[in-house]
């Protein structure tokens, strides 16, 4: 009788298998944690007491609500100070959108509009607003806003694609990233619009 190397092959593979299954027991029952004991005590130098602070100023709940209220106030106070200053104004608004209070957002940014009606940033802010409150009709006006000063504007443009792609307008979403990218391909917004346009 001849000796095949499939048995050794089986063979082999079943003391491998024995072999990790001892090992995981042994492994389950050497525990290695670490106990504490009440007489135990952290020392007291600079890297264990920034370790103490960090466990009692863990962000909670609580921590982070204070937090945002306290800088909601600031913000809100700061707008009131002075109520032409669009950066205090921005930030507050910027807030509150992304606090999901997009309709309390909405007025400081159409108060900075009113001030410089050349921020095209602004502009995007309540686009994205009214773009996720899906009234299309409102942020494609913005975006045309932005090219009214700035014809050549990629992020306008490529916004009103996106729109139009939204709507199931294929051909006029290709029209506006064509564009996009004619203007500059190599920006940040025309990859962005060519690998929209793969997508279509």
């Amino acid at each position: 009788m001849k000796f095949k190397p499939i048995y050794l092959y089986g063979a082999v593979a079943l003391i491998a298998i024995a072999m990790l299954i001892i090992v995981a027991i042994q492994e389950n029952s050497n525990s290695t944690d670490i106990t504490l004991s009440d007489e135990q005590v952290m020392p007291d130098d600079d890297v264990h007491k920034q370790l103490k602070n960090q466990m009692n100023n863990s962000p909670g709940k609580e921590n982070v609500s204070e937090e945002y209220r306290k800088r909601l106030t600031e913000l809100k106070e700061a707008v009131d100070k002075n109520p032409s200053d669009t950066l205090a104004m921005r930030n507050y608004a910027d807030l509150l959108s992304a606090s999901h209070k997009m309709n309390e957002a909405i007025p400081y940014y159409e108060k900075i509009i009113e001030i410089n009606p050349k921020r095209a940033d602004i502009y995007f802010s309540l686009a994205l607003i009214y773009y996720n409150k899906q009234d299309f009709v409102k942020c494609e006006e913005l975006n045309n806003k932005v090219l009214s000063f700035d014809q050549k504007n990629q992020m306008a443009l490529y916004n009103l694609g996106a729109i139009a792609a939204t709507q199931g307008k294929m051909d006029k979403a290709k029209e506006y990233w064509n564009k996009v990218i004619s203007i500059n391909a190599q920006s940040q917004t025309g990859k962005l619009a060519k690998e929209s346009l793969s997508k279509l």
